[in-house]
């Protein structure tokens, strides 16, 4: 039976650097745990990539709003086109599970942009926009708003926005024909902690969101009332930190192993990575490690779809380190060098055959 081939897609920042490439892309060697450059796309400030539920297409925030690739047999990428978000500049992006919509939050301008996508997997016309509005609790940090992750539930019918200044995540309802969207929800989090990104389980019964300034993970049910309203309820909390660390810490990755029975996350200033077992059952969480990750300010973490290995993308020291991990022993031991990056914001793995 031929192994199974992948990629991986690194978004980078290019302001200040000498690369004018924001996207760069990595064989992947799952033997050994380790990325070779492949290639590098041309793209300013690539603050974070997603691609959509089809895997046919990648797309990317940059500095001039969207961009739009088409995926190639190999894994290359084959530019569509870009698209204005009549904004500032993006901080994450995401399609809804047609991919009919791109989602874009933004962190600078607290606003929610929607955009139609097309056929050929072009991004379209702007359908939506809504500025959040209101006043948080931390004069310096948090005095308004930031969207900071917007995600679809997995039934496809709401959209979920992470508002990391209002501490709380907006619920909005899709409208599937004019791509409007109409909140309906409100899910509030512990005041100054700062809901940061935001993930549903693969049956889409939970979500987990990571909240950055208090260094935790809530997990919630979800579910339909008889009106169809969405339910959310808290299950847990769970700390992304040990009980000894490092002072200042911020939370910030959230992913899922690619079967969905773990879930990784990585804290800045701390600059450790936090893997949990998933209970398949009642979606909880059992910390198996939290370990240094030899880099400054772990932006994102994912584990290998083998789960025997993790990347850290250390934003602050320009680098991607590389471990072994074993989730039965709770261990995660360095392998090998760091590779250098400048400025990595997110990591994509993506199976090519």
């Amino acid at each position: 039976m031929e192994k199974e081939k992948y990629v991986a897609y690194v978004s980078t920042y290019t302001s200040g650097n000498k690369s004018s490439c924001g996207i760069r892309i990595y064989d992947v060697d799952m033997e050994k745990g380790r990325f070779t450059e492949k290639d590098q796309v041309q793209i300013t400030n690539s603050s974070y990539v997603s691609i959509s539920h089809n895997r046919k297409y990648l797309y990317s925030i940059t500095d001039f709003g969207v961009e739009s690739y088409k995926i190639k047999a190999d894994g290359s990428l084959e530019t569509l086109n870009h698209a204005s978000i009549n904004g500032m500049r993006g901080c994450y992006l995401s399609t809804d599970y047609d991919d009919k919509f791109l989602f874009v939050a933004g962190y600078h301008d607290a606003k929610l942009t929607v955009l139609r996508v097309n056929e050929d997997g072009s991004i379209g016309d702007i359908t939506e926009e809504i500025f959040h509005k209101g006043l948080g609790s931390i004069a310096e940090r948090n005095f308004r708003p930031h969207i900071n992750c917007v995600k679809m539930t997995r039934d496809n019918r709401f959209l979920c926005a992470a508002d990391l200044g209002m501490d709380h995540v907006v619920v909005y309802e899709l409208n599937h024909t004019s791509g409007k969207l109409r909140q309906v929800d409100i899910i509030r989090s512990e005041q100054e902690s700062a809901p940061r990104h935001l993930k549903f389980s693969k049956d889409g019964k939970f979500l987990y969101i990571v909240h950055e300034l208090k260094n935790y993970i809530d997990v919630y049910t979800y579910g339909l009332d008889e009106r169809s309203n969405p339910v959310f309820e808290k299950i847990q909390s769970i700390s992304t930190l040990n009980d000894y660390h490092a002072k200042g810490s911020a939370a910030s990755a959230l992913n899922f192993s690619e079967d969905f029975k773990y879930i990784c996350s990585s804290n800045a200033g701390d600059n450790s990575a936090v893997v949990y077992s998933i209970d398949q059952t009642s979606g909880m969480l059992t910390k198996i490690f939290c370990l240094p990750v030899s880099g400054d300010y772990p932006k994102d973490v994912a584990l290998f779809p083998d789960n025997k290995h993790l990347v850290s993308l250390n934003h602050e020291s320009n680098s991607m380190t590389f471990f072994n991990v074993d989730t039965e022993k709770g261990t995660l031991i360095m392998n090998g060098r760091e590779m250098k990056v400048d400025q990595p914001n997110c990591v994509i793995f993506y199976r090519i055959k």
